[in-house]
């Protein structure tokens, strides 16, 4: 389940986004998280585990008037080979309606193969 980051969420939302080869750095992570807080329309969201009800996965995402640009997305290690991250991305998309969502070089194919997958189930 997508949940809206605030501001008790940081030091998980910190954990979850050092999973993000860039920012394992700590002042470049704090960076980011600042970089978020600093406009509306940039936004995190956390993933709840549905199985255990802990934050598992976090998603940054920048949106206009028409497109959601994915920024980040990073998983506990223990959840990425459960197919979360297109279950995140679905949600994420369904949240956005009818907004599309799009990729940054780094998430670019992730979207590419969620959207793939997508089509092939309706």
């Amino acid at each position: 389940m997508l949940v809206k980051y605030k501001a008790d969420y940081q030091k998980i939302s910190m954990g979850l986004l050092s999973y993000v080869p860039d920012l394992k750095d700590t002042s470049r992570l704090t960076k980011e998280m600042q970089w978020y807080e600093q406009e509306e329309n940039r936004q995190l969201y956390l993933w709840k585990s549905q199985e255990t009800g802990d934050f598992v996965g976090v998603v940054g995402v920048e949106e206009d008037d028409e497109i959601i640009l994915l920024r980040h997305i990073a998983l506990n290690p223990s959840y990425r080979e459960e197919g979360m991250s297109f279950s995140i991305l679905t949600a994420l998309s369904n949240k956005c309606l009818p907004k599309k969502i799009v990729g940054t070089l780094e998430t670019a194919s992730l979207v590419t193969k969620w959207q793939k997958e997508s089509d092939k189930s309706e």
